[in-house]
């Protein structure tokens, strides 16, 4: 019977280990930060949840082995889990709720923006105005106009990105198929 109880309070102990929530929004934006000044990058923040296919879309995009180095030459890059179902609240980062706001969420996923070291923003997915009327959150870019907005972003962020590696990104995004 000890050997049972033993054993049914090892699985119980395991299985809070596996459960461990997630970092913080807080602590993953510092840790980010100082990777960003020591490096001389910004830090690109991209919000997603598990259920968001586009988010799938945008992280597999930034994973290619095309892409990855090249933007990670110039930025640090940062997923937070936001908005999640009711039963993958676990998987949330604590705060990035928080954080999504601030940077001028939410306005679906996935959301990203351009922050400096100190978490300040300089430029997130809400593209500018087409005419007269918001164009609202680009999410993964597909289209032109998605497209030049995300470019705009990447140049803000980091002004002294090469011309070819800005092609590079600009080119497989201009190739993606639907």
């Amino acid at each position: 019977m000890k050997s049972r109880m033993f054993l049914l309070l090892s699985l119980v102990l395991g299985l809070q280990v596996l459960r461990a929530e997630p970092p913080t929004a807080d602590a993953l934006i510092a840790q980010a930060g100082k990777r960003a000044v020591a490096e001389k990058k910004s830090v690109y923040i991209h919000f997603g949840a598990s259920w968001c296919g586009w988010c799938k879309r945008h992280e597999a995009f930034l994973d290619r082995p095309d892409i990855k180095p090249v933007f990670e030459k110039y930025f640090v890059p940062l997923k937070l889990v936001v908005q999640e179902s009711d039963g993958k609240k676990d998987l949330e980062n604590p705060g990035s709720d928080a954080w999504l706001k601030k940077l001028g969420g939410p306005a679906g996923l996935p959301f990203s923006a351009f922050v400096d070291a100190e978490g300040g923003l300089i430029a997130n997915s809400k593209s500018a105005l087409q005419g007269d009327v918001p164009a609202g959150n680009i999410g993964h870019p597909m289209t032109k106009e998605e497209i030049d907005w995300f470019v705009a972003m990447m140049k803000k962020a980091a002004p002294s990105m090469s011309a070819d590696d800005l092609q590079t990104i600009e080119s497989a995004l201009r190739a993606q198929k639907r």
